[in-house]
């Protein structure tokens, strides 16, 4: 008998050795995007600290992340503007301009809501497709030719709203995208019961979407996690979602602003890991000639890339411009740089072909949270954009250390 629990005893250390190995093989091989969820935790963990728990409270954490909405869905459009290795300096007062252009056609025209919707993410994807063609046929640098946009939008803002420097919108549709919140039917009190049941769902989703991943992968015997390190896995994540979705449900739940970074996310995440045209993408960046020798046309995934980064311009534009209730000359001012810094942040790499639509979101909530917590702390304007500046820096750094390494 007590040979026996002896050998059980072994075989659990065993276990238990062979997990911390390969948890520690897994962290190792994917550096770059762990990283970033434990840079995330680490600062919302001392923000929370040195706030007294304000920073982790309900109502922070919701204005948190309605407040990086705009920059959210800026950051994914540029995620793969830099995977196929150009970048886009334009965005901003694209967004800004064509903000200003919807404020004028819902107060000027008394356009409907959706209908001005749809025209602005049209504008966007044109302006995107003149983008794609000057650097796709006439070989000029991204950077040129978005600088270029850059000016031409800064102008154009200036130019729709010099007359009365700013358009405030009384529609209270439209501006329920920027601050409202989704419905809620009372069952639990004190607590958006909605938003609770949409969280519970999306756990399942989560959970079994990972299942049938793994099952795939097995079925063609690709390398897939050990058991207790796949179940730990998904046992972390939910509990992540769930917390997150406990909290935004004790204050006024999901904002219209949070499902619409969640269905650009899902889409664009989808698109990038299970469709040809993600494989495309992420082929041009990786190596664009031998992308182009291989049958890939470069010149079209460069116009999707830019029509795309143009619509999610424009939608940030909306968003912002919702939440401001208004169109102001200021808007636009610096979006393009925040997008930058939290892809850089998320794990794309400066070299392209790497960059995830999920990691660059994770990205956004790290520049978001350093920016809350320094204003809740007090920190003045100056120290926060050195600090950001920082921040940027050692993700770059991070990134060319991690490539040469492989």
């Amino acid at each position: 008998m007590g040979e026996s629990n002896q050998t059980v005893k072994q075989d659990m250390e065993k276990e238990k050795l062979r997990f911390i190995d390969e948890l520690k093989l897994l962290l190792k091989n994917n550096i770059r995007e762990y990283g970033m969820f434990i840079a995330l935790f680490v600062i919302m963990i001392i923000f929370s600290i040195l706030t007294d728990g304000t920073f982790m409270s309900p109502r922070n954490i919701s204005n948190l992340i309605n407040s990086m909405g705009y920059i959210a869905v800026l950051t994914v459009g540029m995620t793969l503007v830099i995977v196929i290795r150009h970048i886009d300096l334009s965005v901003g007062f694209i967004a800004g301009f064509l903000g200003a252009v919807a404020a004028i056609l819902l107060t000027t025209y008394k356009v409907p809501v959706f209908l001005t919707i749809l025209i602005i993410l049209l504008l966007g994807i044109i302006i995107g497709f003149f983008n794609g063609i000057l650097v796709a046929n006439f070989g000029i640098p991204s950077f040129v030719s978005s600088l270029a946009g850059m000016l031409i939008f800064r102008g154009a803002l200036l130019r729709v709203t010099e007359k009365s420097g700013t358009i405030i919108i009384p529609n209270k549709i439209f501006n329920a995208i920027g601050n409202g919140f989704i419905p809620d039917i009372k069952l639990i009190e004190g607590y958006h019961s909605i938003t609770l049941i949409l969280g519970i769902i999306g756990i399942i989703l989560f959970i079994s979407n990972e299942i049938k991943s793994r099952k795939n992968k097995e079925k063609y015997n690709f390398e897939v996690l050990s058991k207790p390190l796949f179940i730990a896995k998904l046992i972390l994540i939910s509990s992540v979602i769930m917390y997150i979705t406990w909290t935004l449900a004790k204050y006024n739940g999901l904002s219209w602003t949070i499902v619409i970074v969640i269905i650009v996310v899902a889409i664009y995440h989808y698109l990038t890991t299970k469709t040809v045209l993600g494989r495309h993408i992420y082929a041009v960046g990786g190596n664009p000639e031998a992308a182009k020798l291989s049958g890939i046309d470069v010149k079209k995934i460069t116009y999707f890339v830019f029509c795309s980064m143009s619509m999610l311009a424009a939608l940030s534009g909306i968003l912002y411009t919702a939440r401001l209730q208004s169109a102001t000359t200021t808007a636009g001012n610096l979006f393009e740089q925040d997008a930058i810094a939290a892809a850089y942040v998320g794990g794309a790499s400066a070299a392209g072909g790497v960059g995830k639509i999920t990691g660059s979101i994770i990205g956004a909530l790290v520049m978001a949270s350093l920016t809350s917590g320094m204003n809740l702390m007090g920190v003045g304007i100056s120290y926060q954009y050195m600090i950001r500046g920082i921040v940027l820096v050692v993700a770059v750094v991070f990134d060319v250390i991690t490539r040469k390494k492989k």
